[in-house]
């Protein structure tokens, strides 16, 4: 079966957080017999900023961020057998949703693929009018990559047919143990770009106890953190591409995750770099969110801090032995229950199940 996928990109990470779970799905969805095209448009430097070359497993097409160019590539959705259009794309999202619809095979399916749930149902909760709101009983399916229950049913409330999370997992050819690299050593590091929605929550879990542990090293990679005040036992890397992200996860005694203020609200919403973290065999510490349980086991395969006193707490008492071993039991549990190819198994099901329903209607 043929998709069309029009997405923000497959080939730069660079400002764009769901590259690596673009990545990792359709890589093993292509395993499954699918044959994928994938949209995006040439916007934000990313071309300039690009992580992979043109994948095997998967054709690219990167169109000018111009209305006559988004026309002319929905147009091309009239050759697939699945349409998607992910949240997020950066350019006219709400123009390329509806012509990609309008395009679309009336024996197609339809699909809106959610990478940011949270922020998408409060755009269009209080918007009636919204175009994607408006649209909802026109797609076959909603997928998202987080939220669990609470976000289906928000969706299924505003008019989804149906809405099934397809969590973030791990792509173990891309991320898995390595050397650790001086530059990155640290006893504690973090690594994500500079949100509004987030940064405070980096200055509680993060900024703050480094402030106070002025006896450890930390350090900060991702993009816009360039003007942040920081202490002086912090280091910033900048923007760190995706091939460097295993040895940032391995270099560090642990590695944080520190989720958006609306994704830690939500829960069930694990991020893509937990899964990276712990294909690397990294000892990971993360904010609080519900659902931590479903994906790595608190106290054994994940540290979780409630506040900035606990990643105090837990940083001046953690070595480097029991940190190996945490990192040694995450890695495991994902490889044996949270790869990609497990999360395609799902999506393939879930494709199928769809059309066979399509068929009988």
């Amino acid at each position: 079966m043929k998709i069309a996928f029009y997405g923000s990109s497959i080939v730069s990470a660079y400002w764009n957080g769901a590259a690596t779970y673009y990545r990792g799905l359709l890589r093993s969805l292509a395993r499954h017999g699918y044959d994928i095209t994938f949209f995006e448009p040439d916007i934000y430097d990313r071309q300039k900023h690009r992580d992979i070359g043109s994948p095997d497993w998967c054709t690219v097409v990167v169109y000018e961020g111009s209305l006559p160019a988004l026309k002319h590539v929905t147009t091309l959705a009239s050759q697939a057998d699945i349409v998607i259009k992910a949240s997020g794309v950066g350019f006219e999202d709400d123009l390329l949703l509806t012509e990609a619809l309008a395009a679309a095979r009336p024996d197609a399916l339809k699909i809106f693929w959610d990478v940011d749930a949270p922020a998408t149902l409060a755009e269009i909760s209080a918007s009636p009018d919204h175009p994607l709101r408006r649209s909802l009983p026109e797609l076959d399916l909603v997928l998202t990559y987080g939220g669990g229950d609470r976000v289906a049913n928000a969706y299924r409330a505003l008019g989804a047919r149906d809405c099934i999370p397809v969590y973030n997992a791990l792509d173990p050819d891309t991320h898995f143990p390595t050397q650790p690299e001086p530059r990155f050593e640290a006893d504690l590091g973090f690594l994500g770009n500079r949100l509004p929605d987030r940064e405070a929550r980096v200055e509680r879990f993060f900024l703050e106890p480094a402030r106070r542990l002025t006896d450890r090293t930390f350090l900060l990679g991702g993009s816009g953190w360039d003007d942040k005040p920081r202490p002086g036992n912090l280091r910033y890397a900048s923007h760190v591409p995706t091939k460097d992200h295993n040895a940032f996860n391995a270099t560090p005694t642990a590695v944080l995750n520190i989720s958006r203020e609306d994704m830690a609200r939500i829960g069930f919403s694990p991020a893509t770099r937990i899964f990276e973290a712990a294909g690397a065999a990294a000892c990971i510490i993360t904010d609080a969110w519900e659902g931590i349980e479903l994906f790595l086991k608190p106290d054994e395969e994940i540290l979780v801090a409630r506040d900035g006193q606990d990643v105090v707490d837990i940083v001046s008492t953690l070595d480097r032995a029991a940190a190996r071993a945490i990192g040694d039991r995450a890695m495991a549990r994902v490889l044996s229950e949270h790869t990609y190819d497990h999360r395609a198994i799902i999506v393939d099901q879930i494709f199928r199940r769809h059309f066979r329903r399509g068929r009988a209607a």
